[in-house]
């Protein structure tokens, strides 16, 4: 699983440096799929329940499963991209939300407070915790910064199959929820709008929008609870430059529209 997480966060890095305005939603995918197949993976999401993408591109006030198309980045945007990368069978799944270019401070809050409220989880995916401190830690990072939290999306098991017992909710009490135990691995994905926390579904059936329109973030790791000492995160943001080599987005493609 960590073998198919750095090809995961090779493919994250590469996306982040073709994200800029212009760039559409499905030359990611497109850079994204190529890559992951040619590092010997599978993009996991890809005809998953019949998605059609390789990645969820989801922009703005989409929280996840944006499928990927012909939406271009604008300046001031702000994009989550959810990854998975099936290995020799195995299942590494990540997820992080980009600004394009300059955003508001609200929305560098959000972002910032979403990606603090996943290290705080990750901190309590210890052997001998229970779900609910993974969760809190979550919950209390978030709404401390006056974010809302997405109550009706979860986090879960990852193995074999991309989706697994147990869930991972964003929102608890500590101490309670399943026992964490050595080699369990779990997809942690905080979920926040900065805006209120009630969602729709898209036309599409897929796309998970703010109800208010609000702008939302994701941000995921995969986390192995090990026995002792600190959770292993299998999906570390940054990995060795040799694993990130492959051709970007151009800029004629990024420029257009």
């Amino acid at each position: 699983m960590a073998q198919a997480g750095a090809i995961l966060v090779a493919a994250l890095d590469l996306l982040e440096s073709s994200i800029r305005p212009g760039v559409s939603t499905a030359e990611l995918d497109k850079l994204a799929e190529r890559f992951i197949r040619s590092r010997g993976g599978t993009p996991t999401f890809k005809g998953y329940r019949g998605f059609p993408g390789s990645i969820c591109a989801s922009p703005n006030a989409v929280i996840v499963h944006g499928i990927p198309g012909p939406y271009r980045c604008k300046r001031g945007d702000v994009i989550s991209i959810d990854v998975g990368v099936t290995l020799d069978g195995w299942v590494a799944d990540a997820a992080r939300t980009f600004p394009v270019g300059e955003v508001s401070p609200q929305v560098q809050n959000l972002l910032s407070a979403t990606e603090e409220s996943l290290y705080a989880g990750v901190a309590q995916c210890k052997a001998g915790n229970r779900m609910g401190d993974v969760s809190s830690a979550i919950q209390q990072v978030a709404e401390g910064a006056g974010l809302s939290v997405v109550r009706s999306l979860v986090g879960h098991g990852v193995g074999r199959s991309m989706h697994e017992d147990p869930q991972v909710p964003n929102f608890g009490r500590p101490g309670k929820g399943p026992l964490l135990a050595e080699g369990m691995v779990i997809a942690v994905e905080p979920m926040m709008t900065a805006g209120r926390p009630a969602v729709r579904v898209g036309r599409d059936g897929w796309a998970i929008f703010s109800q208010d329109g609000s702008a939302a973030a994701h941000f995921e790791f995969t986390v192995a609870i090990s026995g002792a000492g600190p959770p292993r995160i299998l999906t570390p943001w940054h990995c060795a430059p040799e694993a990130r080599t492959a051709e970007p987005v151009s800029q004629g493609a990024a420029s257009t529209g």
